[in-house]
């Protein structure tokens, strides 16, 4: 099922959000504990995705040239700034059901991780990176709803939808590619994908601010390399 990772994702800030409603007093030394854990989680899954690798060179000559391309288009700038503009026109003053709603989309849909899992969960029907990022939107969903109010709740139906395309775009596109290309793709992607979550997983527990948005192009930049070695 192409679309479970997206299912269960949007499922779980739901839950969260629900559970996050009945736990209102949530405390500041409770939050950043949680946090901190899903961010060691987030950790060890990247380091796991980027060991998948049978080509570390590519990996990081891909990695480099697409954090060179990012940084000149200012990827992670226009999207914090879309983001800012989004906030603006929607949350209204004193509309904490607004506030709420399009906090928690700002964090859940804005960043890599739902990219490269939608990719994988589309390419090859693997949800591990959009299941893990649903444990990680469930619990911050319940931090979000304890300050912002219910309408983090609804901020589900957004992430089911974007990631759901992509997963889809990602299902048709893999018809075109012959099998053993697609699965040298999928190991090489996922290990991209895996030290890009490495970064998220930093700048969650705060040890770091890494830019991992403008390395998203590095993700074309790899499938371009693999595909020119595997034709020629």
């Amino acid at each position: 099922m192409i679309l479970l990772g997206s299912l269960i994702n949007g499922l779980a800030i739901v839950f969260g959000s629900l559970l996050g409603a009945i736990l209102r007093n949530i405390s500041e030394k409770m939050k950043d504990t949680v946090t901190k854990g899903i961010g060691l989680g987030v950790l060890v899954l990247g380091i796991q995705m980027a060991f998948k690798t049978t080509s570390f060179i590519v990996i990081l000559i891909s990695l480099c040239i697409g954090a060179m391309l990012g940084e000149a288009l200012g990827i992670e700038n226009k999207m914090n700034e879309f983001g800012v503009k989004l906030e603006k026109r929607f949350a209204k003053p004193g509309s904490n059901f607004a506030d709420g709603f399009v906090t928690a989309s700002l964090i859940f849909l804005i960043g890599s991780m739902g990219i490269i899992g939608a990719i994988e969960s589309g390419v090859a029907n693997n949800h591990q990176t959009l299941f893990t990022k649903a444990v990680m939107d469930g619990f911050m969903s319940i931090m979000l709803t304890a300050t912002l109010g219910v309408g983090v709740l609804f901020s589900a139906f957004p992430v089911f939808l974007y990631q759901g395309i992509i997963a889809l775009f990602a299902s048709v596109m893999m018809r075109y590619i012959p099998k053993e290309l697609l699965d040298l793709l999928m190991g090489e992607i996922s290990a991209i994908g895996g030290l890009m979550i490495v970064g998220i997983s930093l700048n969650i527990m705060e040890i770091t601010k890494i830019r991992v948005s403008n390395y998203l192009p590095g993700l074309l930049i790899l499938i371009g390399i693999i595909t020119l070695q595997f034709y020629f």
